[in-house]
């Protein structure tokens, strides 16, 4: 699986879900330091006022220590003095170190043994009006969670000493010099965790929705670049395709005028090559027809048909090379053709005309292309394959997205630096394809122009029983709309 996506749209959404988590957790962060200065005001404050209490404890008598007590307490702290501790082991989170630290501040060195921190769980909650406060005769507002006395407590054992809406609370025993406990107790800092906050879906529902506003805009923005992709595809098949929209971000608008002047420039210096190999072979063709009229006259009937021979085979060579110049099977529309049937008409011309020709495939087979351009490049490779290799063995074969034809015979073959040299203009392999066979070494390039056309590709190979096969792969829908 791949973390960094192949598209621009995927990597610019990718970087902005990285901007917006990263974003979140920096806001989380000042969140939780927010809260963390909280529980250290409240850590400060209760560390000043049991250290207070703890001095004055030590100089009040016994008997008027719990009446002062009363006074020194409040809603958010309970002090009494007791001879055993409500804390009775050191132990919780990192809430009972900081507070632990925090008291020790305040106290003088020798506290350090006698100091104890816990944190206790609350019982069930309880409802309006069956909570009351020990020291103070009111009524407890909403639904609170009630902390019992210790069992060992002097106290009525389980009796219920403190109400709060925390979860849990803050135990603290402090021992005096003469052995007695100073017992403190408050609410304890409760974190929930930051899903459970209302904020939470908040913040996830906006990330998604800046991702999808986001990601359309970008899609927005980026396609006007597919646009340009498919009509430089377009563009490789069709030399006459329409030009690109020129839309879109600035940037791409640039690149499409850019790409409609090269397209331009490459249009008019085809125009210009046709229009300059037409007008050398009507130059060429008026010279040729005047040497025709004066081999008439020559009186040796060998050399005259030498003479007439050779200047056939020039006007034949110029047709063809001005043929391949204008390449009209490029300007021929798009339509639906049956395949099957194109390669099966193409054997029979060829059996019809003398040669051996065979096709193996299915009867009918869809294809979107230029019906003259694909029998023309076919029948090119059937007519090879018969004048070269014996016959021709056509074979037709579908796939998911595209097509495979195959051209066999049973010839001697080409040397492999051969394989690929032969479609070039003009090259003509010695032995038996020599000059005497006929042909002007165009008709390979003019198979491979025409599939190229078509977004196809044609090779050949040395089969291993011996022979030839071109290979031609079409896609399903070739070189676009017509």
């Amino acid at each position: 699986m791949r973390l960094w996506p192949d598209t621009l749209v995927g990597r610019t959404v990718v970087v902005l879900l990285a901007g917006v988590v990263l974003s979140n957790v920096v806001g989380l962060g000042f969140f939780v330091a927010d809260r963390l200065d909280v529980v250290h005001d409240r850590g400060e404050q209760l560390a000043g006022r049991v250290a207070a209490a703890a001095g004055l404890m030590e100089r009040v008598p016994p008997r008027d220590r719990r009446r002062v007590l009363r006074h020194l307490g409040g809603p958010l702290l309970r002090m009494d003095w007791a001879p055993r501790p409500w804390a009775t082991d050191n132990g919780g989170d990192w809430r009972t170190g900081f507070v632990r630290r925090a008291v020790l501040d305040e106290l003088e060195p020798q506290y350090a043994e006698r100091l104890r921190i816990a944190i206790v769980e609350a019982g069930p909650p309880e409802p309006r009006r069956a909570v009351r406060d020990e020291d103070e005769d009111r009524e407890a507002e909403g639904d609170w969670r009630v902390f019992r006395r210790p069992p060992h407590d002097h106290h009525e054992p389980g009796r219920r000493w403190w109400a709060s809406r925390s979860g849990s609370a803050l135990l603290g025993s402090l021992q005096l010099g003469d052995g007695s406990w100073l017992n403190f107790a408050a609410p304890s800092a409760t974190f929930r965790p930051f899903w459970s906050r209302p904020a939470f879906p908040l913040a996830l529902v906006t990330t998604v929705l800046v991702l999808a506003v986001s990601g359309w805009a970008v899609w927005r923005a980026t396609r006007p670049l597919a646009d340009l992709a498919q009509a430089a595809e377009r563009f490789g098949t069709d030399v006459d395709a329409p030009p690109v929209s020129e839309s879109g971000p600035r940037e791409v608008r640039r690149a499409a005028e850019s790409f409609n002047e090269m397209q331009w420039r490459l249009q008019r210096m085809v125009r210009d090559r046709t229009q300059m190999l037409a007008a050398i072979s009507h130059d060429l063709r008026t010279p040729i027809t005047r040497m025709k009229l004066r081999a008439e006259f020559v009186e040796d009937a060998e050399q005259q048909r030498k003479m007439l021979g050779d200047l056939d085979e020039m006007e034949a060579m110029i047709g063809a090379v001005l043929a391949f110049a204008r390449d009209d099977a490029t300007r021929e529309p798009h339509k639906p053709l049956d395949l099957a049937a194109l390669l099966q008409g193409v054997c029979d011309d060829a059996s019809d005309a003398g040669g051996e020709a065979t096709y193996e495939g299915p009867d009918h087979m869809r294809l979107d292309g230029r019906p003259l351009a694909l029998k023309r490049a076919f029948a090119n490779l059937v007519d090879n394959a018969v004048k070269y290799g014996g016959g021709a063995h056509v074979s037709l074969a579908e796939g998911d997205h595209s097509v495979t034809v195959t051209v066999d015979d049973d010839g001697p073959g080409l040397d492999a630096a051969d394989l690929e040299r032969v479609f070039d203009p003009f090259v003509r392999v010695e032995g038996s394809r020599s000059r005497e066979t006929g042909g002007t070494g165009l008709g390979l390039a003019v198979v491979r122009a025409a599939v190229r056309a078509h977004g196809g590709e044609v090779t050949l190979a040395n089969r291993a029983e011996g022979g030839l096969r071109a290979a031609v792969l079409l896609p399903r829908t070739c070189g676009g709309e017509s």
